[in-house]
């Protein structure tokens, strides 16, 4: 039988962004299972503000500080703002608050990750780079304090529900097979891609995501970070975490064990299947969502990853093989490669050299403290934009 549901009451950090936004729809379509109690963006305070009157909040946070005071002019009476890094920590430690939600692109999420951990918060991670950086003084922290580490990505979250029952055995784990829809190049001619354009690289084939991680997802450097993220969310080898490219983006992953079978997750291509269940974790509830219809999607299709021609999954390997800072120096030389790309800088495959190049010339050191991880972060940023002005 079926305990009751207690409304989870939730502070969304990244309100204004695509995960941002699906989670305010869920949370619309669930208003007497999930409040939202606190908003933060960046820089957006149009939308913020506008979110804080629909919602109800009583607390935003923005994080660039000189937007406070114009604010303050589009919010209510009575909202409190909370400014910087430290309102984003404020806002995660809430007492009201049952789970905090991180949606917040770049290092900037690593701060409040471990404020809420420490606060005895569940967190919902929607931003890589937590994990990528950070994964040993994240989880471990998690751990000393109890608490749980729920993945909103659509491929993590399917192979968190395809580990349900299986927590405590990983030995029974034979792969995690994470699927890539294969972007908008999948079947582009290797001689082609040096001529890859922006434009070309921002149309998704079925995700509507923002610029930077659509282009990750068309170079793969998307699903590498989402190598490294699993290896420590669920505490498995990279030796056993793969990838297939599904273009149909139906299948969210998979999980094989030991004995050859194979489970997958299923569900139409719409983040807030993956947000409802990390808010509602461990029930399942109805929501507004579409159901599944097999008949008319009629087949579904899977094929290698072309390595060769988009060299981002050996780079993650071998960057979480390896492991200490040098995921943190992958996650950061690609940022400023694909911004470097956006700029007009650098070429599309210049993207790939440039991260090549700052793995090869860092000396990796162990990632058990948030400063070293900040540290190797801040060393990446500036070799790889030495790098982008070799290959430009």
């Amino acid at each position: 039988m079926k305990t009751h549901f207690q409304k989870r009451r939730v502070v969304l950090l990244g309100s204004t962004g695509s995960i941002g936004t699906s989670t305010l729809k869920v949370a619309r379509e669930m208003p007497e299972q999930i409040e939202i109690i606190a908003l933060a963006a960046s820089r957006n305070i149009e939308t913020l503000a506008a979110q804080a009157r629909e919602t109800g909040v009583r607390h935003v946070a923005i994080y660039d500080a000189s937007q406070e005071k114009a604010l303050r002019e589009l919010l209510p009476n009575g909202v409190k703002i909370h400014v910087g890094p430290q309102g984003l920590a404020e806002l995660a430690t809430l007492a009201a608050a049952d789970i905090v939600l991180i949606a917040i692109v770049g290092t900037a999420g690593l701060y409040p990750a471990l404020a809420a951990i420490e606060a005895g918060k569940d967190l919902a991670i929607a931003s890589k780079e937590i994990l990528v950086m950070a994964g040993e003084v994240i989880t471990t922290a998690a751990a000393k304090r109890g608490v749980n580490l729920l993945p909103v990505d659509s491929e993590h979250n399917a192979i968190f529900q395809c580990l349900d029952g299986h927590a405590g055995s990983r030995a029974d784990v034979s792969r995690l097979i994470l699927t890539a829809s294969g972007g908008p190049f999948r079947q582009l001619p290797a001689e082609e891609i040096p001529k890859v354009t922006l434009a070309q690289a921002l149309k998704h084939p079925t995700w509507v995501m923002g610029a930077k991680i659509t282009i990750d997802s068309a170079t793969l450097f998307n699903k590498g970070l989402e190598m490294i993220e699993a290896r420590w969310l669920f505490g498995i080898g990279m030796d056993r975490i793969e990838v297939v490219v599904h273009p149909q983006s139906i299948v969210h992953s998979l999980v094989e064990f030991v004995d050859g079978s194979v489970l997958a997750q299923l569900s139409c291509p719409d983040m807030c299947f993956p947000i409802q269940y990390a808010l509602t974790w461990p029930r399942r509830l109805k929501g507004g969502l579409r159901p599944l219809d097999l008949a008319a999607l009629g087949k579904l299709e899977f094929e290698a990853p072309r390595t060769a021609d988009f060299p981002a999954l050996d780079l993650a390997r071998r960057a979480g093989i390896a492991g200490g800072t040098l995921p943190a120096v992958y996650n950061a030389a690609n940022e400023v490669a694909v911004d470097a790309f956006r700029a007009g800088q650098i070429s599309f495959p210049g993207i790939w050299h440039c991260v090549r190049a700052a793995l090869d010339a860092h000396e990796v050191t162990p990632s058990n403290t948030l400063e070293t991880v900040v540290a190797a972060d801040q060393w990446a940023r500036q070799t790889a934009t030495r790098f982008v002005a070799k290959f430009s």
